[in-house]
């Protein structure tokens, strides 16, 4: 086999993978442009109602309930996703997408490195900690942050640990029909926080082609490129490339959302990727390889 064939599939998994971490930032870039309208609740429930839609009408699993199923773990994964996005929305409202991003992080990056005994995972470690120390809130800080905003960017986090865990059970037994029906779990979770919160402006004919925007630019199409990605390259090199998500983040929240960061913010956001590159290239049993959920 020539070596040209060899590495078309792994461009083709790479390119994939870099394009769904740009679709997902261009829809949390779109969301946010919806909050004044109807918050971050009903951005959300945008998001999950209309992907969940959009999913049950294409995958059908319906036709696939026949055998005995771990419905606990759906439920479990289904109610993180939704409690994930939430709090991740609610983030955006007051502190930039690139540092909600790289704070949410934490979360899977955490999980990789539990339990870790070796030198060179306390490194990681230490960036984390480096990072977050120059991202959270000084007193007298003018490059503070809102620390409402950094708690719901963390518990985001919290939120991504516990998908990534009841997702590989939710997956093992449900198969692929497991993301279907899991978002639709989140989006009757997530739905009526919208509707409390925005009533009838959720019904705007107006808002509709942004909603959908959001919902295919934020979880159809990266879930798609993802599972591509995830066929094709190996669990570290697929960590390893995810450890990209917060800069593509920030630089989204600059080009799109006119948002500015300081330099202390970008150098923490630079040693949290590196952190989550090495914890990725280091660990012997990556934790990190699941499509996304935020």
């Amino acid at each position: 086999m020539s070596s040209r064939s060899t590495l078309a599939p792994v461009a083709l998994a790479i390119g994939a993978l870099l394009i769904s971490m740009v679709s997902y930032q261009c829809g949390a870039s779109l969301a946010k442009h919806l909050f004044p309208q109807v918050g971050a609740q009903g951005a959300t429930a945008y998001r999950l109602g209309l992907s969940a839609l959009i999913l049950l009408l294409w995958r059908r699993p319906w036709r696939r309930s026949g055998r005995k199923r771990d419905w606990r773990a759906l439920w479990g994964y289904g109610l993180s996703m939704g409690a994930m996005n939430l709090v991740f929305y609610l983030s955006l409202r007051t502190i930039p997408l690139g540092i909600a991003v790289a704070l949410e992080f934490t979360g899977p990056l955490a999980l990789a490195l539990l339990g870790s005994r070796r030198l060179l995972d306390f490194i990681w470690i230490a960036l984390v900690v480096a990072g977050l120390g120059l991202l959270l809130p000084l007193r007298g800080s003018v490059q503070s942050l809102d620390p409402a905003g950094v708690m719901y960017a963390l518990a985001a986090g919290v939120g991504w640990v516990l998908y990534i865990v009841l997702g590989k059970q939710a997956g093992a037994s449900h198969g692929a029909d497991a993301v279907t029906l899991g978002t639709s779990i989140g989006a009757l979770l997530t739905i009526p926080f919208g509707i409390a919160h925005a009533g009838h402006a959720l019904l705007s004919p107006s808002l509709l082609p942004y909603a959908l925007g959001v919902a295919v630019l934020s979880s159809a199409l990266p879930y798609s490129l993802e599972m591509i990605a995830l066929t094709r390259l190996p669990a570290r090199t697929f960590s390893t490339l995810l450890s990209l998500e917060p800069a593509v983040a920030a630089v989204a929240g600059v080009l799109l959302l006119d948002e500015q960061l300081s330099l202390l913010q970008w150098l923490a956001i630079v040693a949290i990727i590196v952190a989550a590159a090495g914890t990725a290239l280091s660990v012997r049993r990556p934790a990190l390889a699941e499509p996304l959920a935020n």
